[in-house]
């Protein structure tokens, strides 16, 4: 694999880290800030709505630009949106940095999986994707909590300070590491990407990301009450098991890489199923200390397994001008998050119970195999040359007449 992939990868690790850490940072921020809890947790929806809204917007307005300079370019915005919330004098001013520390999350995982599978043979495209991927599952085991320990010792702006500086490294590696033969600018430009998401396959892989990942944070919103509510884990405990998550979702990655270059579909598929599988099987497993962390690893495990496959779906439908259907895969990925969350909510609303948010996001995963199996079925119908009944008539000695 070429070292290129190691500077993607830190860039992604850089952007798990803020995107995530602000979850243990929110007590942290709200005091310093003179706000309500519930008020600081805006700053994960406005990180949230940035990705959504720059994943489309800056890889479209970037698509004549070479790939490299797109990749360096959007590791700056990073840089720049972390460097503002170190230094935001309120409330406001950080939920606008946090915003803007979200735009370039899309376009740069977007852009980022089309450079990682040109640089690699066709058989090693879902590995290099998922090497990518790397970054952003190991943010979830080392990342976030060396970051949320830095912001409890030195103060929450430290924390985005330090996250900075990680974007910095980023850009050093993307300069030095990414192949010059990436600063060339795409063929196809702004009306090739977007003719590419005209496309019923494009949406119907889309489709598959919002509801397979809206299965896995259907459960995972709410897993900290299903572990101290069910399994009977003290509150201090629950930063570890979610480690333990991460490093399921580690090897869930990097196998739905290695499986995917053998049989995309089939790993997609059976990820799916598995996922699917894991969910029904929380409230079970949620009855003891043991089986609940296992639950939590397993969830990330099975969740994991699809998420290079569900990349390179996506990328192959609009395999012309892939760059904005696959940042607009990332936007999907975080619509999937807000989406979830709000189904499971909705069963813990209704009253069924502690875990009720898995099985919903059981549910969830069976309409993405739904919907994988109807781009399927497309697929197969396109693929399929339409043909008529040959029929032979008697004509004269010496002729045949084949008429379809």
């Amino acid at each position: 694999m070429p070292l290129a992939l190691l500077a993607l990868a830190v860039g992604a690790f850089g952007i798990g880290t803020t995107e995530f850490v602000m979850m243990g940072l929110l007590p942290d921020v709200a005091d310093d800030l003179h706000v309500s809890i519930p008020a600081a947790g805006h700053l994960v929806s406005a990180y949230a709505l940035g990705v959504v809204v720059g994943a489309p917007l800056l890889a479209a307005a970037t698509a004549r630009m070479s790939r490299r300079t797109v990749l360096i370019a959007l590791m700056a915005l990073f840089v720049a949106g972390n460097a503002l919330s170190a230094c935001a004098p309120g409330n406001g001013s950080l939920l606008a940095a946090r915003f803007v520390s979200g735009l370039p999350h899309g376009a740069f995982f977007g852009v980022g999986a089309v450079v990682a599978t040109n640089m690699v043979p066709p058989e090693r495209k879902a590995r290099s994707v998922s090497l990518m991927f790397l970054g952003l599952t190991v943010a979830n085991i080392a990342g976030v909590p060396a970051a949320t320990l830095m912001g409890q010792h030195l103060g929450w702006r430290a924390t985005f300070l330090g996250v900075s500086a990680i974007g910095l490294v980023a850009i050093a590696s993307l300069a030095f590491l990414i192949p010059r033969d990436h600063t060339h600018a795409p063929s196809t430009g702004l009306r090739g990407e977007l003719a590419a998401l005209r496309s019923l396959p494009v949406w119907l892989a889309l489709g598959t990301t919002v509801a397979g990942f809206g299965a896995l944070f259907a459960a995972y919103s709410y897993v900290t009450p299903m572990l101290t509510g069910a399994a009977g884990y003290a509150e201090t405990s629950v930063t570890l098991l979610l480690a333990l998550f991460g490093v399921g979702a580690t090897a869930g990655n990097l196998l739905g890489g290695r499986l995917a270059d053998h049989s995309l579909r089939g790993t997609l598929f059976g990820g799916l199923a598995s996922l699917a599988a894991v969910l029904v099987l929380f409230p079970l497993l949620m009855r003891t200390e043991w089986s609940a962390a296992l639950a939590v690893t397993l969830l990330g495990t099975a969740a994991f397994v699809t998420g290079s496959p569900l990349q390179l779906m996506v990328m192959e439908k609009a395999s012309a001008a892939p760059s904005l259907a696959s940042s607009a895969n990332q936007a999907a990925f975080n619509l999937a998050n807000a989406g979830g969350a709000w189904v499971g909510g909705l069963t813990l609303a209704a009253g069924w119970g502690t875990t009720s948010p898995a099985l919903a996001g059981a549910a969830l995963a069976v309409l993405g195999l739904g919907v994988a199996a109807a781009a399927y079925t497309v697929d197969r119908r396109r693929a399929t040359p339409s043909t008529g009944r040959v029929v032979t008539t008697h004509v004269p000695e010496g002729a045949t007449a084949v008429h379809r």
